[in-house]
């Protein structure tokens, strides 16, 4: 029996918001240094360091979708992708010395911390996205 009720939909709305908050909240930042200073400035990082809303939005999500049993593969795959996409470029950060500051950031050292990173945030993305899709299978068919 699938169910979907108050609770469901909460940890799914809940879950939601959490998760696109790392995503969403340089972007604003970013436009309000813009209209403020003139300046667009995006701080690329942002989404790691928000990681804990990322990781309990997720959480949420995947209770939520494992009561529904509706998109638990998208949001459960997606939040390990995450973690450990997150996990893998701070170990590699660590690894080749950009993170204590012993090697010079040359662009392919750069890259190669980077690019985990950045597949990381599209792994949240992804998870946000699994959690509009589980809210809106919620809320469009109660009878399910």
């Amino acid at each position: 029996m699938k169910r979907q009720d108050v609770l469901s939909k909460s940890l799914a709305i809940t879950g939601t918001i959490l998760t696109w908050f790392p995503i969403f909240a340089p972007i604003l930042l970013g436009v309000g240094s813009l209209i403020g200073a003139g300046v667009f400035r995006l701080d690329y990082l942002m989404p790691a360091e928000l990681f804990p809303s990322a990781l309990l939005g997720g959480g949420l999500l995947l209770w939520a979708s494992l009561r529904a049993h509706a998109h638990s593969r998208l949001i459960g795959w997606g939040l390990g992708l995450a973690v450990f996409l997150l996990v893998g470029s701070q170990w590699l950060a660590e690894i080749t010395g950009l993170a204590s500051g012993e090697t010079q950031p040359t662009p392919w050292l750069f890259a190669l911390v980077l690019i985990p990173l950045m597949v990381y945030v599209l792994a949240v993305a992804a998870v946000g996205v699994g959690g509009i899709l589980l809210t809106r299978t919620l809320f469009n068919n109660p009878a399910r």
